[in-house]
C-alpha cells in the first residue's frame, strides 16, 4: 500500500503548485479537418474519411467555426489574440493517431496571456492562462483483457470516430499561493472553464463523455524554497471532484516520498476513481522532442482586429458577474450559495427557477437529494437523467398538494428510472396524497383509541403532543396521508 503523509501536517513543510491542462471538445457540426461528423458514440469507426485517417494524399481545410469558438474562448479568458499564427505538426507514435503526428499548434497559439479570477472560501485566487491553442483529437483505444490497460492486455481495439474532433487546450502558467486550497482551486478552475464554455455554446462540457478533461500537474517544495518541485501530470480526470481528489492524493503521496528522503519522479500517473488513488504512467524524466514544423497543407490564420471585436460582442455574461446577480435575485446567503455552486448545479438551479420553482425550492432539491444521488452513483449531477423542467414539475406537484415531500422523493426516483414525467410516475406508482375525509377519519379513529394517553394530553391542551399522532397516521398510510388535513382531524376529534 502506498504512504501517504497528512494533508494538514505536509502543509506545514511544503508549498504546492499547481499547472492545468484542460481539453475542451467543440460542437462543430464537423470534425476539425474534415467533413465527418463530429458526434458522441456511434458505430466504431462509422465517422471517418481519407483525411481524418490520414491517408496518402488527403488534404485537410480548417473549420472555420472551431477557430471562431477559439477565438470566444480566448477572449472569455482575457486572452489576447494572435493577428497571425499557424498550425503545426506535433510528430509522435501512437496507435490512436494515424497519421502518426498531431496537427495542432506549437510557438503560435491563437489565444495567449489569459487570466481568470476565482473565488474560494471567500478568498480571490487569479490564475494566469498561459496559452489556448487549437488542435485535433485522437481516436479511442480500448484494451481488452488484463487490466483494461495496455500491460497485460490480450489485445487492443481502435476506434478513429474521435480522430480529428476539434480540441481547444487550454493551459495555466505555474498557479502559486493556493497553499492547503491547492485541490479546491484547481476544481474551481476546472468548474469555471466548463460553466464557461457551456456558456459561451461552444461545447457541452461533459466530463463523463470526456467533452472536458484536465491534466493535472503538481509538485511540492520545501516552504521558502526558491524553485519549483519536481511535477507530475495525472492524465485525463475527468470530473470535478476527481480532479479534487487527485491533487489531494498527489500532494500526500509525494510528502510521503520527500519525507522520506527520496525523490520524485517526473511522469505520467493514472487516476482510479474506484480508490482516488494514481499510479505511474510513462516517464517524462527526460524533455521529449515532438519535431514540430509548420504544417505544410493548412495556410496560415490571421483574424482580422475587426472580426476579434464583432466575437467579443457575442460574449456572454462573465461568470463572476452572473454569479453575483443570481445571488442578489434569489436572495440566498454566501453559505447557501456557495452550495449551489460548490455542487455544481448553478445552471441547473437557475433553468429550474425559470420553468416555475422557487430559488429556494430549486436549492432544495438539486443541492440536497439530487447531489446526494450524483454522489452516490459516481456521475456530474448534471449527468443525471432528469432535466430542471422536471424538478420544477415536481415541486410543483409538492406545491398543488397531489404529493408531499417524502412522496416527491419516490416520484424523483421514478423520472430517474426512465418511467416518464412526474406526473405520470404520480399515477403509475399510486403516489398522490391521499386527502379523502372519509380515510383520512377511520386512520385517525384508529391511531387515537391506541394511544389513550397521547390523546389525554392534547384533550388537556398538550397541542404538541399531536405530532406524535400525526406521525403514526402517515405511517399507517405509508406517507400518503395529507398532514395537515390529519392534524386538523386529531384536533377537531380531541377539543
Amino acid at each position: 500500500m502506498t504512504e501517504l503523509a497528512d494533508y494538514d501536517d505536509l502543509l506545514t513543510r511544503y508549498e504546492p503548485a499547481l499547472g492545468l491542462e484542460v481539453h475542451v471538445e467543440l460542437n462543430t457540426a464537423t470534425k476539425m479537418f474534415c467533413g465527418c461528423a463530429n458526434e458522441f458514440g456511434g458505430e466504431p469507426n462509422t465517422h471517418t474519411c481519407p483525411v481524418c485517417l490520414g491517408l496518402p494524399g488527403s488534404l485537410p481545410v480548417i473549420n472555420g467555426k472551431a477557430v471562431e469558438s477559439a477565438i470566444r474562448i480566448g477572449l472569455a479568458l482575457n486572452c489576447s489574440i494572435a493577428s497571425w499564427c499557424r498550425m503545426a505538426r506535433k510528430n509522435y507514435f501512437y496507435p490512436d493517431m494515424t497519421k502518426n503526428f498531431q496537427t495542432s499548434q506549437y510557438d503560435e497559439p491563437i489565444a495567449f496571456d489569459g487570466y481568470v479570477d476565482l473565488e474560494v472560501d471567500g478568498e480571490t485566487y487569479r490564475v494566469e492562462v498561459e496559452r489556448a491553442h487549437m488542435e485535433e483529437d485522437a481516436g479511442k483505444a480500448t484494451h481488452v483483457g488484463g487490466s483494461g490497460r495496455i500491460t497485460g492486455a490480450d489485445y487492443s481495439l481502435i476506434d478513429y470516430n474521435r480522430a480529428g474532433v476539434p480540441l481547444i487546450e487550454i493551459v495555466t502558467k505555474p498557479i502559486l499561493g493556493t497553499g492547503d486550497k491547492a485541490p479546491q482551486v484547481a476544481r474551481a478552475y476546472v468548474a469555471h472553464l466548463r460553466e464557461l464554455v457551456k456558456a459561451l455554446g461552444v461545447s457541452d462540457a461533459r466530463m463523463e463523455q470526456g467533452s472536458l478533461r484536465c491534466d493535472a500537474n503538481i509538485s511540492l517544495a520545501p516552504i521558502g524554497a526558491d524553485r519549483l518541485g519536481t511535477r507530475t501530470e495525472t492524465k485525463n480526470v475527468n470530473s470535478l471532484r476527481s480532479v479534487e481528489t487527485a491533487i489531494s492524493y498527489e500532494m500526500t503521496r509525494q510528502a510521503a516520498i520527500l519525507d522520506d528522503g527520496g525523490r520524485i519522479k517526473q511522469e505520467t500517473r493514472h487516476f482510479h476513481e474506484a480508490d482516488g488513488t494514481t499510479s505511474p504512467g510513462r516517464s517524462k524524466e527526460e524533455a521529449e522532442d515532438y519535431r514540430y514544423f509548420a504544417e505544410p497543407d493548412l495556410m496560415p490564420i490571421a483574424p482580422s482586429a475587426e472580426w476579434v471585436e464583432e466575437l467579443r460582442a457575442t460574449l456572454p455574461e462573465p461568470p463572476a458577474e452572473r454569479r453575483r446577480r443570481l445571488q442578489a435575485a434569489w436572495g440566498f446567503s454566501d453559505i447557501d450559495f456557495g452550495a449551489v455552486v460548490n455542487s455544481g448545479a448553478l445552471t441547473l438551479v437557475e433553468e429550474t427557477v425559470q420553468a416555475g420553482a422557487t430559488p429556494a425550492a430549486a436549492r432544495k432539491w438539486w443541492v440536497t437529494e439530487l447531489a446526494r444521488r450524483a454522489n452516490e452513483t459516481g456521475v456530474e449531477i448534471d449527468a443525471l437523467a432528469i432535466t430542471p423542467a422536471q424538478v420544477a414539475g415536481v415541486q410543483a406537484l409538492v406545491d398543488e398538494g397531489r404529493v408531499n415531500d417524502k412522496l416527491a422523493r419516490q416520484v424523483i426516483d421514478g423520472v430517474l428510472a426512465g418511467e416518464g414525467e412526474p406526473a405520470e410516475v404520480v399515477e403509475k406508482r399510486g403516489l398522490a396524497v391521499v386527502s379523502d375525509t372519509g380515510a383520512l377519519s377511520a386512520a385517525v379513529d384508529d391511531v387515537i383509541a391506541k394511544n389513550p394517553d397521547v390523546a389525554a394530553k392534547i384533550r388537556d391542551g398538550k397541542v404538541a403532543a399531536a405530532g406524535a399522532l400525526i406521525g403514526q397516521v402517515m405511517k399507517a398510510m405509508r406517507g400518503q396521508a395529507d398532514a395537515a388535513k390529519v392534524r386538523e382531524l386529531i384536533l377537531e376529534k380531541l377539543a
